[in-house]
């Protein structure tokens, strides 16, 4: 198999597998994860579990691959370096966590759930679209 499909295959394949994992673990649901977010109430620790089954998958795959220096394609390994945690960074993640927590959607399951042509998808969507528009707008004027 060619690099070239192989690095065009691994994406696809990776998102299939998301998308089946976020089904069949019913994190497309967003009342289960609202129920996660409830700690106060009646705590659904099923997204935990989630969590937890990717974390077993990926930290050996990382521990793999930077030991490799290569991708499965064979390509050079690119991780990102590690920065600091900076104020744009906690605004951003408490402003990602408030929509995620009055939704009980996140951007990865919203994809698969606008495919079944739920409004509160499309909508949150919609919103997401508009939001990174809006940012992309104000950095713009700073530049």
């Amino acid at each position: 198999m060619s690099d070239r499909l192989l690095r065009n295959l691994t994406p696809l394949v990776a998102g299939v597998l998301f998308g089946i994992g976020l089904s069949i673990s019913g994190m497309t649901d967003p009342q289960k994860v609202l129920g996660f977010l409830d700690f106060a109430g009646a705590w659904n620790p099923q997204l935990a579990f989630v969590m937890g089954g990717a974390l077993l998958i990926t930290f050996p795959a990382f521990w793999w691959a930077e030991r490799r220096g290569k991708t499965l394609g064979g390509a050079p390994l690119s991780l990102p370096p590690r920065r600091p945690i900076t104020a744009p960074l906690v605004i951003g993640a408490a402003i990602f966590g408030l929509g995620w927590g009055l939704s009980g959607i996140c951007p990865g399951p919203a994809l698969l759930i606008a495919t079944s042509g739920q409004g509160i998808a499309l909508t949150f969507l919609v919103a997401l679209l508009v939001g990174a528009a809006g940012f992309a707008l104000w950095s713009r004027r700073d530049a």
